[in-house]
Order: C-alpha cells, then structure tokens, then sequence
C-alpha cells in the first residue's frame, strides 16, 4: 500500500515499514533501513527524508492516505451504508492477505514514539473521518441505530478490527476469508437497526 513516485524513496519507505513493524520504532535504525533497503550508505536516506521521524510519519500518513482514497472510492460505488462498510470491510481483510504490514503498522506500531504533537492521530483522520460519514449514512436513512456515530463506529470497528488483529498475529490460524462473513455479520448486527 505504500506508493510514491521515486523508486528509492518508495523503497525506503516499504523496507521502512517492515522494520517498524517487525523491530518497532524506537527499536529500527536509519542504518537497519539502510541496510535492508540495500543502499550503499545510510547517507542516501537523507536525500528524501531529513531524519527518522520524517520517514516513519511519512510512512503513516501514506498509509492512511491510500486509506482514504480506498474509502472514497467505495463511498462513490455504493449507495447504501451496509453496501459501503462491506466494501470496506472486504478491503480491509484484502490487506490482511496481501499488505499484512500495513494493517500490522496501524494496529501495532506506537505512533506516539514519532508523530509530532500537532499531527492528528488515527481517529482524527480523513479516512476515520470518512467511516463515520458511512455511519452517519446509514443513520439518515434508517439502516442504522440512532447513536452517536462515534459510539456506532466502536462497536462495529471493534469487532472488525479485533478479528484482524487476531488473523494477523496467528491467534485465529486458518486464512482471513473464513473469518470475514462471520466478522461482518458480528459487526453489522451490532450496528443495525431492527
């Protein structure tokens, strides 16, 4: 899911992501980057990013970017609330299977450790910001239980994302899609109207 337009800043950036996942922030140097990015000195890495803080917030809000032109794009294919949180869903577990550190990195990494103060953190996003206006959707139009959106967004949030996390780190053992139908379903019924 990481995308830019160099091939050596997009390089750093997918060998960075890994090590932050794999080793965590603190514990990931310019030179383990370096290093794993195959570049001849850790010096290269400061044509594109001025130190490691740069890099690793750099890297979280690609992720979260991609995030939110997926979302939209959802948004402008479905009409209905359940249609755009299924799709979001099926997305969601697409990335288990095949980005699995990009998901690794949301749920995991300590963005505390390197995100400046002022930045916004993972609820304040435009791609959380995006969910909760599939929620509020579905609340306008009597698809969903009249609550605060951001309640809403907890529960059915919550349990997606449980079940991720538990594919991603071997507790549930089998592949991402026998667990997707049943996530849904828990997920949904939480939020439903009935």
């Amino acid at each position: 899911m990481i995308q830019k337009n160099d091939e050596t800043q997009n390089e750093i950036l997918r060998v960075a992501l890994s090590l932050f996942v794999q080793k965590g922030y603190l514990n990931t140097s310019l030179f383990d980057i370096a290093q794993a990015a195959k570049l001849s000195q850790t010096q290269e890495i400061y044509l594109y990013f001025s130190n490691k803080q740069e890099l690793a917030t750099e890297v979280y809000n690609v992720i979260l970017d991609n995030l939110s032109i997926s979302i939209d794009e959802i948004r402008r294919r479905n009409k209905k609330a359940a249609e755009q949180l299924h799709s979001l869903v099926d997305l969601l577990f697409k990335l288990t299977d095949e980005a699995p550190d990009t998901l690794r990195f949301i749920f995991e990494v300590n963005v505390n450790e390197f995100l400046p103060l002022n930045s916004k953190r993972y609820l304040q996003t435009p791609a959380v910001n995006k969910m909760l206006k599939m929620i509020q959707l579905g609340i306008n139009n009597g698809e969903i239980k009249s609550l605060a959106p951001m309640l809403l967004y907890t529960y059915f949030f919550g349990i997606i994302n449980t079940t991720l996390q538990m594919i991603l780190n071997g507790t549930l053992e089998k592949r991402s899609e026998l667990y997707q139908s049943q996530a849904w379903l828990a997920a949904w019924n939480t939020i439903v109207k009935k």
